[in-house]
């Protein structure tokens, strides 16, 4: 019989390093391939890009006859640079982007073949939409969905396509996509965010939210992927004992790049650099095999767009290079998972980044305006936080091998702590001159001085503040960064609109000065926060205890972290902001719920075929030499072969014992599979899945693993986890 493992554990040993002609200077080629302004100015004319800038800065609508321009400026670079197709791409909500190509190509009424691209095929496309997953939202045979422009990101050319950025709704409007709720919550934190700036600067007319993501994946030879049905299938290792030597010495993180994982990652920066995703950082991540590519800061929605089509080009990029990339957050068991942590921060028109301490006394006023804010929305929406990053993948990942845990809460160090703290000491009420020349040149004077990487780095914290910005270090590798900062820059903008109305009732019914009104109510923020702030470890066992008398929530699993989006609190947010209407929210809520179920549903699936054809067979086969080798002992010492045969026979029953219960509980798993598939209600359903299906995973795997140490390494099939991480 072909043993498919050793064949392709033989096929990586062929393999060498692609050479590639990479760049040699990127700054020359960064954003070749996109349609951006700079671009955009050499093909259109002046007055229909400041219209574009006007519907980018101000959300001003485009006039039909200048999108006609930027149609025709945009299809002749296109057609320059060798392109054929357009396409308008979007983030559907399964995760992945979507897109649909048609040709430039028109024929007229005499015959004649012309290139064509008009306005109204920039603005608005009609792709079938019922084959997407959209909740309640509508019925199947509703197919009718439209995809319009999104003018804030940059059209680009992948291929052969022009890809234009767009959102995705149905007929009747509900957002059938990522980008639209993100957009909407982009434009809430920009205005209350302004409206929070006017106290310390009138200037200030715009407020931008950045992302910086950190994307960590497995690079995994494709030969050994293809020999196993659960990476090909789930993307992750259902059973396998670990290899002796994972990371426990700790000699992978930022070691040597692999020459052929050097060579793919060059390939990769180059399509990346003419794509104008400003990609920056490179380094091996803590596990063998587990590499990390960062970017620099980016408008939300931009980066967003960048992530996930970072993602698409490194699945392309990587076929070339005979790899194929894990993004799931828990490709191996006992290994470090996949986190993509998305670092965010605030900045104005004007140049300031308004989660750094600034030189004055009004700008450290300013920063702590919107650092207690942010920390005060964490704290007032961390199970809504919580559910953004939820997911079957992830729930693998949480809490596990240097990865944070299930529980919400804010880090921001011991120094800025003892801020906090004197801050909080100050009378309420008017502040004498003593109190103001003490609070503004002895505590907030010190916070630069603080920052200047002075604050400690907490690597098990959720939500950590890094200096300069908040890191959401809980997103998963696999995730869409959409969801995650949707709901980070939506509470931050309801905060903020909280903030001000408070504000401005101390200054008009009180009659207190502007700054000491903010100084109360930032005051009597830091009292309320206390209970998210947490600088200790958050693994250990009296965090979980504490967190739960704090009355933190602590939700283990999806279903049970989902139950909070439908919260009245959370609802009316979204509505009250505009982000997402009760229907949206809902649909939203059944996709995710579906999406956890499927996927346990194809893991249950792909666990019994391994254990049917591959563990079982493997181990009954070397259980059959075993026995094989008594019959001879015993022909050879028939009195006291079971003595000389005593290894042997102790082998046979620790295979017996470890096939039993690995047979069993596949059986249970699979009946339980099958009872949770008729149950209609959907967050019941997942919670069976959850509790019943997976829960026999666990069993399943160790003694699976167990199997594998015992049976002889040519009769194992499937590759083993020292090839899949250690072959090169």
């Amino acid at each position: 019989m072909t043993n498919f493992r050793f064949n392709a554990v033989e096929t990586v040993l062929k393999r060498k390093a692609i050479k590639v002609k990479s760049l040699k200077k990127r700054s020359e080629h960064f954003g070749k391939k996109v349609f951006n302004f700079n671009t955009m100015r050499q093909y259109v004319t002046a007055n229909a890009v400041d219209q574009v800038l006007d519907a980018v800065k101000s959300r001003k609508k485009i006039k039909e006859s200048t999108a006609d321009l930027i149609a025709l400026g945009m299809k002749e670079w296109a057609i320059s640079k060798g392109v054929t197709h357009y396409t308008h791409w979007f983030q559907s909500l399964t995760g992945a982007t979507a897109e649909k190509h048609d040709a430039f190509l028109q024929i007229l009424d005499n015959g004649l073949a012309i290139e064509q691209f008009e306005g109204i095929q920039l603005i608005q496309q009609e792709p079938e939409a019922s084959s997407f997953p959209s909740g309640s939202v509508r019925d199947a045979f509703e197919a009718r969905g439209y995809s319009a422009w999104d003018p804030s990101s940059p059209a680009f050319i992948y291929g052969t396509t022009l890809c234009i950025p767009t959102i995705f709704v149905s007929y009747t409007g509900e957002a059938l996509d990522h980008k639209t709720p993100l957009l909407r919550a982009i434009h809430s934190v920009d205005d209350a965010s302004v409206a929070v700036c006017k106290y310390f600067d009138k200037n200030v007319k715009r407020v931008e939210a950045s992302l910086g993501w950190e994307q960590e994946f497995y690079l995994i030879d494709r030969a050994l992927v293809n020999a196993r049905p659960d990476l090909l299938l789930t993307g992750r290792t259902l059973v396998g004992q670990s290899a002796a030597k994972g990371h426990q010495i700790n000699d992978n993180y930022f070691g040597t790049i692999p020459n052929r994982v050097m060579s793919f990652l060059r390939d990769l920066e180059d399509q990346c650099i003419a794509l104008g995703i400003p990609v920056k950082t490179r380094h091996n991540e803590a596990a063998p095999n587990q590499f990390e590519l960062a970017p620099i800061f980016e408008e939300a929605n931009l980066s967003v767009d960048h992530n996930s089509l970072v993602m698409d080009v490194m699945d392309k990029v990587a076929e070339r290079h005979f790899f194929k990339v894990l993004f799931h957050e828990k490709p191996f068991d006992h290994l470090n998972g996949s986190g993509k942590h998305n670092n965010w921060s605030l900045s104005t028109d004007t140049g300031i980044n308004l989660l750094r301490p600034g030189k004055t006394p009004m700008g450290n006023l300013q920063f702590l305006a919107f650092f207690i804010n942010t920390i005060k929305a964490v704290k007032d929406y961390e199970s809504l936080l919580r559910a953004s990053i939820a997911s079957a993948s992830n729930d693998l990942r949480l809490g596990t091998n240097d990865a944070p845990p299930n529980i919400m809460s804010v880090f921001i160090g011991q120094k800025l702590t003892k801020v906090l703290q004197q801050l909080e000491k100050v009378t309420k009420g008017k502040l004498s001159p003593e109190e103001k020349t003490d609070l503004k040149l002895n505590v907030i004077g010190k916070i630069p001085e603080i920052l200047l990487d002075n604050t400690d780095r907490n690597r098990t914290s959720p939500f950590a503040f890094t200096g300069n910005k908040f890191e959401f270090r809980a997103v998963g590798s696999k995730a869409s960064c959409a969801n995650p900062m949707t709901v980070l820059n939506t509470i931050v903008a309801k905060q903020l609109i909280d903030f001000k109305v408070e504000v401005d009732s101390l200054i008009n019914k009180q009659d207190l000065p502007k700054d000491d009104a903010i100084f109360n109510v930032l005051r009597d923020y830091i009292k309320s926060c206390k209970p998210i702030l947490y600088d200790g470890n958050n693994y250990s066992e009296t965090w979980a205890k504490e967190a739960k008398r704090r009355g933190l929530s602590y939700s283990t699993n999806t279903p049970e972290a989902l139950k909070a989006v439908l919260l009245p609190k959370h609802v009316a947010l979204f509505q009250d902001l505009n982000v997402m209407t009760a229907q949206e929210i809902k649909a939203r809520l059944e996709i995710d719920l579906e999406d956890y179920v499927k996927r346990l549903q194809i893991e249950g699936r792909v666990l019994s075929e391994l254990v049917l054809n591959h563990i079982i067979p493997s181990s009954v086969a070397y259980q059959n030499i075993l026995l094989k080798n008594v019959k001879q002992m015993q022909s050879v010492f028939p009195e006291d072969y079971k003595l000389h045969a005593k290894s042997q026979i102790d082998l046979i029953a620790s295979i017996s014992k470890h096939l039993r219960v690995v047979k069993t509980e596949m059986d249970i798993m699979v009946q339980a599979r099958k009872k949770a598939n008729v149950v209609d209600n959907l967050q019941n359903k997942a919670i069976m899945y959850c509790n019943s299906v997976r829960a026999r995973f666990e069993d399943i795997r160790y003694h699976s693993d167990k199997l594998e140490l015992i049976v002889e390494d040519k009769l194992w099939t499937i590759p083993k986890y020292r090839e899949l991480l250690y072959t090169k």
